[in-house]
């Protein structure tokens, strides 16, 4: 564990690579925009070899792209790892494998089975026999349920429709780029239990964040709505909530699907970040808390995790709130000074506004070198419910902590229904991860840090099967938007990587920040292998599990999400999502038009503005914590820059109208979808916006008398 004040181990080399790069080696130029995996012929296919492990280039760039990630990807389990990447076979399941401490059973793992294929193309015939037995056993309920109330009976053997919904397990990493994992593309980091859940459930390959930093992202997330409509947007710098102890929050007239599947009966839980607000006008009103949202219980952190919690020389606001109070004392100091010259002078009367000047620069210099320890109180905590329970954060027990508390809620309601919301820490900086794991990547400590969140992964979905909750659960993971490409120290990278697209996170428009991974399992119900090439968004689960929990989609306001299960089932060929707009604060990036014809369908990306990389040539605002959305750092493209996203997804070959015969035809339609869209917005307080977002001393949660906000009541056994 890495802890206190210290500089981060080596990471690898950054290597910087132009967007018009070409593909690795032995890798196809796509064909379309984020296809996962090479469809074969069958002679092809039969006559293969099983292809050799592919894992000698530990270079982060040799990113074989989206399309080739399934179909080239297969792993062993890691020692101890909990079976969940052991191979495959006819055999009835065996138990999972007892587990060890976190981090005791994964040291000394080697990779060593040839990879095989992620993602299985199902013929036309063995999709219509699926579909026939579905079909098959809907009509037999019906009859079922028909004939026993005809007989004035009730059927045995139809079960009640509270037992037919599934449970809903969802997890979301922070900051992890598409590019990190194997089932997109990665040959070089080891997550295997991410890549067995998506060999056994449905992988989506355009999946989109509503925006490219989390506090908006996640609110969007959870009500299925662009983060404008619910005001969790500003108009100046901010860009996230910035304190715990701010006003600001995800609003209480929200309805999330936490709420809707409580009052359906579900057992709720949220384990992990929250970061959409707590107070509002005292430290115990807790409107904005996840418990006033829907969730029976929370364990997590109402805040982020974040470089200051550590005190590492990343940092989010530390070195900005030191240089700014550093900047007054000076000012105060320089003030007094002039002062007491002008009362020995005697041009000023009095030693008052000299005093006065002195003191105030002093409480401002004691403020700037306590600011470190400031935040790590402030927002570097951990709260049960209501209850703050350690303040602030012990960074080397957090993990087995919120890892003990999903299995323990799981072997709570496991007759439930129930719905968990597991929102990892992994993988934002400062990537805690526990000793078993350190120093076992390719890749530093980032490396590290993914492949610790994939063995928590495997060891949640084992406690799912030792509890016989598997075929009952359906199981999702996302991120809640690309990796920080500006998260590194000289030449150490501690971002994630989004493959072959353009950008990261904080980036509005381009890709790299906002496409995300995306995998649903459900066995025995939604078809394993399947790969969907259709645009989808995080709002998408909002309405997806609010009608499989038998909820109601609510009427009384603009829903963006759309239900994803007849995609997922395939009985829809194409996604209800025409349009999907991409925002930065409350100014609009980017959009994008999947337009279907006859023949075939064409994804088009329209940019209105876009950030100005530096230095000159970078793919990234080096030097700052994210790229603006606004002001001198921000181009504004007119006419805008247009990119045909199904034949160039990194976004390297901008059209024209001379270049695109159809240039003017795609732009007018786009910017006619805006103005629809924009014409549906209302006037909501801006939840991010100055005001809401300052610090206010008695807001602030403490654990004591304040300030002396120090405790820890967790288990010390844990």
């Amino acid at each position: 564990m890495q802890g206190g004040s210290w500089r981060p181990a080596t990471h690898w080399p950054l290597r910087e690579q132009p967007a018009n790069a070409p593909p690795p080696r032995g890798v196809e130029p796509e064909a379309g925009a984020g296809d996962l995996c090479i469809l074969e012929a069958p002679l092809a296919r039969k006559n293969r070899k099983p292809a050799a492990h592919a894992g000698g280039r530990a270079a982060r760039g040799a990113w074989p792209g989206p399309r080739a990630a399934l179909g080239a990807r297969r792993r062993d389990s890691l020692p101890g790892g909990g079976g969940r990447a052991a191979e495959r076979t006819s055999q009835p399941r065996r138990p999972p494998r007892s587990r060890g401490a976190a981090g005791t059973d994964v040291p000394g793992a080697e990779l060593g089975s040839p990879q095989r294929s992620l993602c299985r193309k199902h013929d036309r015939s063995e999709a219509m026999r699926w579909r026939m037995g579905y079909s098959c056993l809907c009509f037999r309920s019906c009859l079922a349920v028909a004939l026993g109330l005809w007989l004035g009976g009730t059927p045995s053997a139809c079960r009640d429709a509270a037992d037919s919904r599934p449970n809903v397990l969802l997890m979301m990493a922070d900051d992890l780029g598409i590019g990190d994992l194997g089932c997109y593309g990665n040959k070089t980091l080891r997550t295997p239990n991410i890549d067995r859940l998506a060999e056994d459930g449905v992988v989506l390959t355009q999946h989109i964040a509503a925006a490219s930093v989390c506090t908006p992202s996640r609110a969007a997330f959870l009500t299925g709505r662009y983060p404008i409509r619910s005001g969790m947007v500003s108009s100046n710098a901010f860009r996230v909530l910035q304190w715990t102890a701010a006003a600001g929050g995800l609003p209480t007239n929200e309805i999330t699907f936490a709420k809707i599947l409580r009052d359906q009966g579900y057992a709720t839980g949220l384990i992990g970040k929250w970061h959409l607000g707590l107070n509002c006008e005292s430290p115990r009103d807790h409107c904005h808390h996840p418990q006033a949202h829907g969730f029976d219980s929370f364990l997590g952190m109402p805040f982020s995790m974040m470089a200051d919690c550590a005190r590492w020389e990343l940092s989010e606001k530390r070195a900005g709130l030191e240089r700014s109070l550093g900047l007054w004392f000076q000012v105060l100091a320089v003030a007094s000074l002039t002062l007491a010259a002008g009362r020995l002078t005697r041009l000023t009367s009095s030693w008052l506004p000299a005093l006065g000047a002195a003191g105030a620069a002093a409480v401002l210099l004691a403020a700037a070198r306590f600011a470190g320890h400031l935040i790590v109180h402030a927002d570097c905590f951990l709260m049960r419910n209501h209850t703050v329970t350690q303040q602030p954060l012990d960074l080397d027990r957090v993990t087995p902590l919120l890892l003990h508390e999903v299995s323990s809620f799981l072997q709570r309601n496991k007759h439930g229904p129930f719905l968990l919301l597991v929102s990892f820490l992994h993988v934002h900086v400062p990537l805690v991860t526990t000793k078993g794991f350190l120093g076992r990547s390719r890749h530093g400590l980032y490396g590290d840090n993914v492949e610790e969140m994939d063995w928590m992964v495997g060891h949640i979905l084992d406690t799912l099967d030792q509890e016989g909750l598997a075929d009952r659960t359906l199981v999702y993971f996302t991120s809640d938007h690309g990796g920080c490409l500006e998260s590194r120290l000289g030449t150490n990278q501690y971002g994630g990587w989004n493959g072959g697209y353009k950008g990261g996170k904080g980036m509005g428009g381009w890709e790299g920040g906002i496409r995300v991974p995306g995998i649903f399992r459900w066995p025995g119900v939604l078809p394993a292998g399947r790969v969907i090439q259709e645009p989808t968004s995080l709002m998408d689960v909002f309405p997806t599990v609010v009608q499989l929990g038998g909820g109601q989609v609510p009427q009384d306001r603009v829903i963006d999400g759309r239900d994803l299960l007849p995609l997922l089932l395939g009985t829809a060929q194409h996604s209800d999502h025409e349009f999907l707009l991409h925002y930065c604060q409350r100014f609009l990036h980017a959009a994008r038009w999947q337009q279907r014809d006859q023949d075939r369908a064409t994804l088009w990306k329209v940019h209105f503005m876009t950030p100005i990389f530096q230095p000159e040539g970078a793919g990234a605002c080096y030097g700052k914590v994210v790229c603006p959305c606004i002001g001198e750092g921000v181009v504004q493209h007119d006419p805008p820059l247009l990119f045909d996203l199904s034949r160039d997804p990194s976004e390297s070959h901008v059209l024209t109208p001379d270049s695109e015969p159809r240039f003017h035809q795609v732009v007018g339609r786009v910017r006619q979808a805006v103005e629809e869209h924009q014409r549906s917005l209302g006037t909501v307080r801006q939840q991010l916006g100055t005001l809401n977002n300052l610090w206010r001393p008695w807001l602030q949660p403490c654990c004591g008398p304040f300030p002396l906000c120090w405790c820890d009541t967790e288990d010390q056994g844990q």
